[in-house]
């Protein structure tokens, strides 16, 4: 008999997360940690603009807006009164869109 036929067969691959994830489950945001110390303020606000972005070009992505020109700046606010956020500058607005437009 090969040696391969007398190996046991492997468990199936068990997931890395330190804990389970339930996927069945709503949404729920990710426990917020401090920003790094010591960068320029020009950096926080970036971060922040894209950290909004994306929160709201996945808001736009699950509610069914699906391209870029579908996303004008009315339903991007929209989004984000719906999700709980500021309403986004016109700037943040053009990132969603560029978010959207590139993760095709």
């Amino acid at each position: 008999m090969p040696a391969a036929a007398l190996k046991p067969k492997p468990l199936p691959t068990q997931s890395t997360a330190k804990r389970p994830v339930l996927l069945d489950l709503p949404y729920v945001p990710v426990e917020k940690r401090p920003l790094p110390p010591g960068r320029p303020r020009e950096w926080y606000v970036s971060h922040n603009r894209r950290l909004k972005a994306m929160r709201l070009a996945i808001a736009l992505l699950d509610s069914g807006v699906y391209m870029p020109n579908q996303a004008r700046n009315e339903t991007i606010r929209d989004a984000a009164e719906l999700i709980g956020v500021h309403p986004p500058s016109d700037t943040t607005c053009h990132m969603v869109r560029a978010l959207m437009r590139y993760s095709r």
